[in-house]
């Protein structure tokens, strides 16, 4: 899908809370060997953040590096499967916050871990109609993860925000389309009602984030008549540190143009914000000219993929604003106890 307009990415921003818990400290607990533990650590929520509150604070870096006012922003999409609020809007509160209402269209996306980069294709489609002339787009979650689950290892929160206008000289990055593959393959889900989401452990692998992050990618190369060596950096969506290197691998890109977005085994997997914070770190490093390919993946299931070039304002704008690793740095650990006091874990 190739939009008639070209649409720019005006400014970006990243958040990632500054708590973290070690997943030696989650082994500990439940008497798991740590040296097979997923990953190192992962981000936790205070205890007065959520999901909406993540999305403000990206939000604000992404208006920092815009350059443009609020009241220019005329669509406010928010995806994310851990909102605070199971029947009223989080954009709403979110444009709010931003000094964005009233005139806008405000709208909460749902789709698992995709549903971040579908607010993206959405704005996209409101930009390159003219029907708006700015629109912000953001993933955000404060992932769910059962107690002694494999998922408390590796689910973790943050948020990305990506305000997205006509293309343009101060735009920081050129998207030159987007392409989407979906089936309804269930390997993760929560009922209404239920706290923790459930997951078909190795079906969630080969035919659903394989399959569908495979053909996106295929799809989106083939309609814009690219191959795999015009990319510079890719970003996948990230549930663990092994999935992304091996569906690199399968498209045959090598793990250096993965690295510098692959931020799990970091700070853990943001969900709905993954792959969306591992195109905001990519784009704190990247340079004018280079071409970044961005695939999603949401549990369902389906995956949006992008291919984006990077362009000279860039290098003025990055540093408006924190950067992804500036967020990584500012951190704090707890222990279990803790993480389940900031969690909620405890319920009646």
């Amino acid at each position: 899908m190739k939009p008639l307009k070209k649409v720019g990415i005006a400014g970006y921003g990243a958040y990632i809370p500054m708590y973290r818990i070690k997943d030696e400290e989650i082994a500990r607990v439940w008497g798991r060997d740590v040296r097979r533990t997923p990953i190192q650590e992962k981000s936790v929520p205070g205890i007065d953040e959520d999901s909406l509150t993540f999305s403000v604070e990206a939000a604000q870096n992404a208006i920092l590096r815009a350059k443009v006012s609020p009241q220019e922003i005329e669509a406010v999409y928010v995806g994310s499967e851990s909102p605070p609020y199971a029947v009223k809007p989080t954009a709403t509160v979110v444009a709010e916050a931003l000094g964005i209402t009233p005139r806008l269209i405000a709208i909460d996306m749902e789709f698992a871990c995709r549903a971040g980069t579908t607010a993206m294709q959405s704005v996209m489609g409101l930009v390159a109609s003219e029907m708006i002339k700015y629109g912000l787009a953001i993933g955000t979650d404060t992932a769910q993860g059962r107690p002694q689950d494999e998922l408390e290892y590796t689910a973790a929160s943050g948020a990305a925000a990506f305000i997205l206008g006509p293309h343009n000289s101060e735009n920081v990055a050129l998207i030159e389309g987007s392409y989407s593959y979906v089936t309804d393959t269930p390997d993760f889900w929560r009922r209404e009602g239920e706290f923790y989401p459930m997951h078909s452990f190795r079906f969630t692998g080969e035919p659903a984030y394989f399959h569908h992050i495979y053909h996106a990618a295929i799809g989106l190369m083939e309609s814009l008549g690219l191959k795999n060596s015009d990319f510079d950096y890719v970003v996948f969506h990230q549930p663990n540190v092994k999935f992304p290197l091996k569906i690199a691998k399968l498209l045959g890109f090598s793990a250096d143009k993965i690295k510098d977005g692959l931020l799990t085994g970091i700070i853990g997997n943001t969900y709905a914000a993954a792959s969306m914070i591992g195109l905001a770190a990519v784009l704190d490093k990247a340079k004018p000219g280079e071409r970044i390919l961005m695939v999603s993946f949401g549990s369902g299931a389906g995956s949006d993929a992008f291919s984006i070039i990077v362009q000279d304002a860039i290098e003025e704008k990055r540093n408006l604003a924190p950067l992804v690793e500036d967020y990584i740095k500012r951190k704090k650990y707890v222990d279990y106890a803790t993480y389940v006091r900031l969690r909620r874990k405890l319920r009646r």
